[in-house]
């Protein structure tokens, strides 16, 4: 078995053209495979560079391969089995801001580098007021940006030629739009001059985007055969299902320079994303976000075995057809048809999506995800939906910890969640873990405490599952 790298395999080499914050699966499956496309298929010849978000990361991991990285796709294509291999090779390295945060400033005095593209989770977008511009680098996801923004401006004297277009790909509505207002909080804060917000205004585009693959991740159950099929000891492999959609809201100039639409890829640049999103993040990222705890703390452990699970799989329909569906406002029969399609991506026979990979940052993607159709059903109906409560009572039942078998329960999410988490839970009262979960502002920016119902609905699902199980929950609710 051959390491893989650029002395082992054949690989083309771009010029550096996009900065990507995130190093992870899903932009590896997602965002440098359409990148690939595009140059096989096109003249946009274009290199990424990765810039690793956080402390701790997968870059010195990647460099180790000099970038290169095998995609496994697998799905159904217009009634045909596909189960294909690929060697991507578009990444030219990885930085680690924490330790090389001059070699990352220096990404802004490359003339050819143009875009910038991220994907920091959902908690990602956000302002970190203690952020100074003398950090090295700023902690914050948009800090990092705007110091790199700001170097380049200084850089090239403000040459409005210069600018980035930036594609933040986080499954927050109207990402590129919180990004930008991040900015300009960071410009205030920092004191930047109204020349450098002007440059940032005219010179630049931060764009909303909405994203949608399912990406499993490191395939570790055929990690060997995918191996035997490649002759290489890829250590990062990534699998993904085959669909691919990825809406942009900008003008045809900029799907001009960004050419993915002409290599044949599913890349929409529209005028607004808005309802794209609204139907994708409800009927598929929606049920993902509940499904994921209900099932695992069932003795599930990926989203085929949790839909064809018969109570598993009746609520995660219930969630879906009778409860998200409900709060959206297209024609009711595309809703249904996207759904069905949902349910069939869900259940692709080539693709083991493991719960457990779904429930980083629960919080965080409830509130984004599954909180605005709660409100919107309770507000149409004037009923709690059942099926996402009882999903926020698992995801707050999860993060417990403890063990589901002989295996450990780890939650991972905000250090500041998991404590609160681990405080409430060691009260042993099921009251003040709902009450201080509901009412914890800095998850929810509200208290969810003042929802007419919401709070007694979990603190009796909250016993139920402790008392007699996952599954006695989920029968509670069915019909």
């Amino acid at each position: 078995m051959k390491a893989l790298n650029r002395q082992t395999a054949e690989a083309k080499s771009y010029p550096d053209k996009i900065i990507q914050f995130g190093e992870g699966n899903f932009l590896r499956a997602f965002v440098d495979w359409i990148v690939w496309q595009t140059n096989r298929k096109t003249d946009f010849n274009a290199g990424v560079v990765l810039v690793q978000p956080i402390e701790k990361g997968m870059v010195d991991v990647i460099n180790s391969q000099d970038g290169l990285y095998h995609l496994n796709l697998q799905g159904i294509d217009k009634g045909k089995p596909v189960d294909s291999i690929e060697m991507i090779d578009v990444i030219n390295r990885g930085i680690n801001p924490y330790r090389e945060f001059d070699g990352y400033l220096a990404l802004a005095e490359n003339p050819e580098i143009r875009f910038v593209i991220s994907n920091t989770t959902e908690a990602g977008i956000a302002f970190d007021p203690e952020c100074k511009f003398t950090d090295r680098p700023a902690s914050s996801y948009p800090g990092k940006l705007t110091q790199l923004l700001y170097h380049r401006y200084e850089y090239f004297k403000g040459d409005p030629s210069k600018g980035f277009i930036i594609f933040p790909c986080e499954l927050i509505f109207l990402n590129g739009k919180e990004l930008k207002k991040c900015i300009h909080k960071y410009i205030d804060l920092w004191k930047l001059g109204e020349d450098f917000r002007n440059w940032f205004e005219t010179a630049c585009g931060v764009y909303c985007t909405l994203v949608d693959r399912i990406v499993p991740g490191y395939p570790k159950d055929t990690i060997g055969q995918i191996q035997e099929r490649t002759g290489y000891d890829d250590k990062i492999v990534v699998k993904a299902e085959i669909f691919h959609l990825w809406v942009i809201e900008a003008p045809e100039s900029v799907a001009e320079e960004f050419p993915a639409g002409k290599a044949g890829l599913n890349v929409l640049f529209v005028p607004s994303e808005a309802p794209y999103h609204a139907r994708k993040v409800t009927l598929l990222n929606g049920p993902h976000t509940v499904l994921s705890p209900v099932g695992y703390l069932s003795g599930l452990d990926t989203v085929k075995e949790c839909v064809e699970d018969p109570e598993i799989g009746k609520f995660v329909r219930k969630v879906m057809y009778d409860e998200l569906l409900e709060t959206l406002d297209l024609p009711k029969d595309e809703l249904t048809q996207f759904a069905s399609d949902v349910l069939d991506r869900f259940v692709n026979p080539y693709v083991k999506h493991f719960v457990t990979s779904i429930m980083l940052n629960s919080f965080p993607k409830y509130r984004t995800r599954d909180l605005p159709g709660l409100k919107t059903y309770l507000e149409r109906k004037g009923t709690l939906p059942k099926g996402l409560v009882l999903g926020l009572a698992a995801i707050i039942t999860y993060y417990r910890g403890g063990k589901r078998g002989d295996t450990d329960i780890v939650p991972a999410d905000d250090a500041a969640i998991l404590a609160l988490l681990k405080d409430l839970w060691a009260s042993g009262d099921t009251r003040k873990v709902a009450e201080g979960v509901l009412g914890a502002e800095f998850i929810w920016d509200e208290d969810l405490n003042s929802i007419p119902g919401l709070t007694d609905m979990v603190i009796s699902m909250l016993d139920l599952i402790g008392g007699k199980g996952m599954r006695a929950a989920v029968r509670s609710i069915l019909p």
